[in-house]
């Protein structure tokens, strides 16, 4: 009788004590967050608003006691580990090894881009790190082997072209926009958006689309008065130019300078950026270009998180210095900080793969301020939050004019 009597206090006690000792042992003062941006060079116009847009999720989720961490079953503080990579590829890959190895970050989230987020990905996935990628669209990125990378804030680079794809298709078919020239910077994010354009005028040939000129450029190109009179040169109906902000300002100005119209001018950055464009560009320079509608110009319905117009408000409250304009970036990041925050919230552990099953169990159920969110269950490549294209007119309003059941306008073309 003693003898069981002694065996059961024991194992009463093993029962009441373990939890206690386990939450001690595994219950972390603080959720670290790691993330590399650009504070200069040729891609801080893209990332710093997504590191401020991060930032201030952070800040505000810690003013409200910190995020909740469902395998705590408590609030917990973020910490923000953030470094300048100076738009600097080689800079980026060391200080994404220096979050993972010294820094020992819970959560690790790349810099904004496709160029810096290249070399994020293979450091991350020999790691066994989840990279949270906030707008590193590039296809190369997303493969079936690599459980480690999430795409957050915008979908992969195969997907983006798709309205624009199907405008030239309709238009040839309704407007005689047949010939397209294609240029663009050799990089993932546009590279792959021009693949994606040229294999679908290939395909629809049959509509009359033909590609009259295709010629890729180094990202760092700022002058394209040559390009423009050789793209000029093969009588194109629409001009389809894909770049980076430097890129599409430079082709805008050099455009006006050289007195050529086209009828039909598709560029990624007057939506994207739209407000730095026109600071740098103007509105008449933009006016009639093509470009797509981001979730800026587009009003989503979230059901987790802050509207579009209340971010704005916030970001313009927390940031009232206007350095950085507010533009899809500045969402980008506050997106990211709210996937992150449900995230913790679903999660079974902080294990790297259990944090990709959490980001996984969130696709087709969390809408944002950035639209709906879709992840691809074997590739981690976002599938949803997919822009349509629309139109700038005059004084820099837009019009989304594809496809038709988001259209509040109709595509106009200019004359050759």
């Amino acid at each position: 009788m003693l003898r069981r009597s002694v065996v059961v206090i024991a194992a009463l006690a093993s029962i009441l004590f373990v939890p206690a000792r386990v939450e001690a042992q595994t219950a972390p003062a603080e959720i670290r967050i790691g993330h590399p941006y650009a504070g200069s060079g040729p891609y801080a116009s893209i990332s710093m608003p997504v590191y401020l847009g991060l930032k201030l999720w952070v800040d505000r989720t810690n003013e409200a006691g910190g995020a909740f961490v469902k395998p705590f079953n408590k609030k917990i503080p973020l910490k923000l580990i953030a470094y300048d990579d100076q738009s600097s590829t080689a800079t980026a890959a060391t200080l994404v090894n220096q979050l993972i190895t010294q820094d020992h970050v819970d959560m690790l989230v790349s810099d904004s881009g496709s160029v810096l987020t290249s070399v994020a990905v293979p450091i991350a996935r020999d790691h066994k790190q989840l990279l949270f990628n906030p707008t590193g669209t590039g296809a190369a990125f997303f493969t079936k082997d690599n459980p480690y990378v999430v795409l957050l804030a915008d979908p992969a680079s195969t997907v983006w072209p798709k309205y624009i794809s199907e405008l030239l298709g309709n238009s040839a078919k309704t407007a005689g926009i047949k010939r397209v020239a294609l240029l663009y910077a050799t990089n993932d994010f546009t590279g792959t958006q021009a693949s994606t354009i040229r294999n679908y005028i290939k395909a629809h040939a049959d509509t009359g689309l033909e590609l009259v000129y295709d010629q890729g450029v180094p990202t760092a190109t700022s002058n394209y008065t040559v390009l423009i009179n050789n793209v000029a040169a093969t009588n194109p109906d629409a001009v389809v130019a894909l770049g980076y902000v430097g890129n599409d300002i430079a082709f805008l100005r050099n455009l006006q300078d050289s007195g050529q119209k086209f009828p039909f001018l598709f560029m990624i950055y007057p939506g994207v950026e739209k407000e730095e464009l026109l600071k740098n560009v103007g509105a008449t320079g933009m006016e009639g270009v093509f470009t797509y509608a981001m979730s800026t110009e587009i009003e989503y319905k979230p059901n987790f998180g802050m509207t579009a117009a209340e971010y704005k408000k916030a970001w313009h409250d927390t940031y009232p210095d206007g350095k950085y304009e507010f533009g899809f970036n500045a969402i980008a990041g506050y997106t990211v900080g709210l996937v992150l925050e449900r995230t913790l919230a679903t999660t079974e552990s902080l294990d790297q793969l259990a944090l990709r099953a959490a980001v996984q169990g969130l696709s087709g159920k969390l809408t944002t301020l950035d639209g709906p969110f879709e992840v691809d269950a074997e590739t981690g490549a976002q599938l949803g939050e997919i822009t349509p294209v629309g139109q700038l007119r005059a004084g820099g309003k837009m019009e989304a004019v594809w496809p038709l059941d988001l259209a509040n306008g109709k595509p106009t073309f200019g004359k050759k």
